[in-house]
């Protein structure tokens, strides 16, 4: 999943239609692989990201969410937790290529 598209369903206070409006630009632009469409393609963009916001809202509005509401730094804390890890495996695997690279240099 793109990183930058956050988890906004059942939290305390609810998704604003602002934060559910930015995850669907990120998901059109990762879609469409633009960052900015041209003037042309404009319209089309402008539409899907509107179309986007109303799905996911009308989806929320649907779900039956079961447990207590999220919270906003637990989450935000967790995220930083997965990315902490991602980043210590990611240096301990370039720090084994790299002895194994020098062993083979030898």
């Amino acid at each position: 999943m793109c990183r930058n598209i956050k988890l906004l369903f059942h939290f305390e206070p609810p998704a604003t239609r602002d934060e559910v409006g930015a995850s669907a630009l990120q998901y059109v632009r990762k879609l469409s692989g633009m960052n900015k469409p041209s003037k042309a393609n404009q319209g089309a963009f402008d539409t899907a990201v509107k179309k986007v916001t109303e799905a996911t809202l009308a989806l929320f509005d649907a779900l039956d969410a079961h447990g207590p509401p999220r919270c906003r730094d637990t989450e935000r804390a967790k995220a930083a937790e997965r990315g902490r890890q991602r980043d210590a495996k990611m240096r301990e695997r370039f720090l084994k290529l790299d002895a194994k690279e020098m062993r083979a240099l030898k």
